[in-house]
């Protein structure tokens, strides 16, 4: 088959299936802004093109979320119409519509059939919505209409997928029940071959200290150190683990801008926000345990994870991090937030402990706890693996999922855009 790929940070979530489609025989090209030339990556004939236009000045704010997506889609648009004149037909495409580029590509190719990665359909109710009282929305009784307004690309493309895949039940189930059928749950898979623990592991942090499974370390990470991920919680639960845990070194990981939610006041951001807030309750000697990472290559990731005696995972009711899996992949010992995504990869006492989200309290009192608990951590991190390994492993499970799922893909007959 001829395979097109889309992805605005090429190759996201096709890293570990595009390889594979190309060993197969099958043709596979894909388009990105990501590249300013043409490359081959892994057999992938990658193409770029240019994201063309501008936001516009003063339009309603409810409207310039679709409207980034839409000079997305456009430009995509362009690039696929100069790929079709270069005589390229696609049997299908395969695209991450997240950030609109796959707008019109039933427009250029109507008998390809559309696979779309379906990472969220945005909710206006509880909890999706307002379940973090300390950052309430300005006009709460005007969410509704503002999330309508938030799925436009969501509601365009359900018009023109032939099939869907999410990586976890719970962001499946927040798609609409028209939109929901065409959907598969299949996970981006870890590769548990690589990720997996290491009693030699080291890891250099501030002042050039090498930490190993010798010492006391807890891990927290986000992408980016902000609300969403639980980080104002984890800041505030600091001084306490710190006095209490005399030999604990702190280890966090992610960047200093904005993934999800708001954006930090102007000229601040949120890592910083939440260091000033604690930094007075927090003795110098201390403090020099708290480490900040940033944002670092994976192999000093799995070194982060493969030294942690004890991993703090928070998270709104949202996309599910990819970190927590690999995290249970190197057999951590877990305390995460009591929510729904949460739930679906974590059993309490078995796989992990959890807490409630807001309770910083509970969370250094189980921490401590589980600090002082070596049998309940091995058992656990054990259980962790055992259940990464057999439901989430890449090579085992999650790809030939995803091989299934594009057969079937390949077997659907294409729907064509509606007027």
């Amino acid at each position: 088959m001829k395979i097109l790929l889309i992805h605005q940070n090429f190759p996201g979530q096709y890293k570990h299936i595009a390889p594979v489609l190309v060993q197969m025989g099958h043709q596979i090209v894909a388009l990105t802004p990501k590249v300013d030339k043409p490359v081959k990556w892994q057999g992938v004939q990658v193409i770029p093109y240019k994201i063309t236009g501008a936001s516009s000045r003063d339009i309603h704010p409810w409207l310039s979320d679709f409207e980034t997506k839409l000079l997305r889609g456009h430009s995509c648009y362009a690039a696929a119409m100069a790929l079709k004149a270069q005589g390229f037909e696609p049997d299908m495409i395969l695209a991450h519509h997240g950030w609109g580029e796959s707008l019109f590509l039933k427009d250029v190719w109507p008998g390809a059939r559309l696979g779309l990665y379906c990472e969220l359909y945005h909710l206006s109710a509880q909890p999706f919505l307002g379940f973090d009282p300390e950052f309430p929305t300005p006009a709460a009784e005007q969410d509704a209409l503002r999330i309508r307004l938030k799925n436009l690309n969501n509601r365009l493309h359900s018009e023109v997928i032939d099939l869907g895949i999410s990586p976890t039940q719970f962001q499946a189930d927040t798609f609409p029940d028209h939109y929901r059928k065409r959907i598969t749950v299949v996970h981006d898979g870890v590769n548990t071959e690589d990720v997996k623990p290491d009693p030699a592991a080291r890891l250099e942090v501030t002042g050039g200290r090498v930490l190993t499974r010798d010492d006391e370390v807890v891990t927290f990470i986000n992408r980016n150190l902000e609300p969403y991920r639980g980080y104002h919680i984890f800041m505030r639960a600091l001084p306490q683990i710190l006095k209490r845990r005399p030999e604990a070194q702190v280890v966090m990981l992610g960047g200093d801008e904005v993934s999800y939610g708001a954006r930090a006041p102007a000229g601040k951001t949120w890592k910083q926000i939440y260091i000033d807030e604690v930094r007075g309750q927090i003795s110098d000697e201390d403090w020099a345990r708290v480490h900040f990472l940033g944002r670092v290559p994976y192999d000093r990731f799995l070194s982060m994870m493969q030294v942690s005696r004890a991993h703090v995972y928070l998270t709104y009711p949202f996309v599910l991090s990819w970190s927590l899996l690999e995290s249970m992949a190197c057999e951590s010992a877990i305390l995460a937030s009591d929510t729904a995504p949460v739930k679906e990869v974590l059993t309490e006492g078995e796989t992990g402990w959890m807490v409630d989200f807001f309770d910083k309290d509970a969370l250094v009192d189980r921490l401590c706890e589980l600090l002082d608990d070596p049998e309940t951590r091995t058992r656990m991190g054990k259980a962790a693996r055992e259940l990464v390994v057999e439901h989430y492993d890449l090579r085992k499970v999650c790809l030939p999922k995803q091989l299934k799922w594009v057969e079937k893909l390949s077997r659907t007959e294409p729907r064509a855009p509606t007027d």
